[in-house]
């Protein structure tokens, strides 16, 4: 699936302008993906429905979220996808992979995205208060709430197949506040958003 009919049939509002960047974002993932192995999935058509529609999924759920941090960021996905969508939105992307946060710096000078700032270091070390916090494919819940659980009192994590025997695990002042099934056009596969709350 193109990018363009995904968008379409994901039926979220985009910024103007925002499916250009994308596509350049998309390019330059593929370009140092060549040479930086910033992601296992090489196929361009893969790329759009795992990676990138995959990501805006989640845009509908963070309507009341100015400020997010997006945890263990690899190549920013999701945060400098939303961050393009959402240019109202400030994201800070935390990121210990060297490689990967001077791929995101790259990005973001590129793509002019001034509501985007990149931390290369683990997140439990980051100082910062957010609306939100966000993960893909990061770490386990109670994983995520350990590392992540200081910068907010609402974590986002994006996982595939409902992850009961994970939030069977949440340390005891955390709880499942919400839960979603995500569909994500020409990806055919279980994609679920799970919303926690600091107790």
């Amino acid at each position: 699936m193109n990018l363009h009919d995904g968008l379409q049939a994901l039926n979220i509002p985009v910024a103007p302008g925002a499916e250009d960047k994308i596509k350049h974002y998309f390019a330059l993932l593929a370009k140092w993906n060549r040479v930086y192995n910033l992601t296992a999935i090489r196929n361009a058509d893969e790329m759009v429905t795992h990676h990138l529609l995959d990501s805006l999924a989640v845009l509908p759920y963070l309507k009341t979220v100015k400020t997010l941090a997006d945890v263990g960021s690899g190549g920013g996905l999701p945060g400098l996808t939303l961050a393009i969508c959402r240019p109202d939105l400030e994201v800070v992307s935390i990121e210990a992979s060297q490689k990967k946060a001077a791929f995101q710096q790259q990005a973001k000078i590129e793509l002019g995205l001034s509501n985007v700032s990149i931390h290369c270091g683990r997140v439990e070390d980051f100082v910062g208060v957010f609306d939100a916090g966000i993960s893909r494919a990061f770490a386990e819940l109670a994983d995520f709430v350990r590392l992540a659980g200081h910068l907010t009192g609402r974590l986002l994590a994006m996982k595939g197949v409902y992850p009961k025997q994970e939030l069977d695990c949440l340390p005891h002042n955390w709880r499942l506040a919400d839960a979603f099934k995500l569909t994500v056009p020409g990806l055919g596969a279980e994609r679920h958003l799970i919303i926690l709350e600091k107790i």
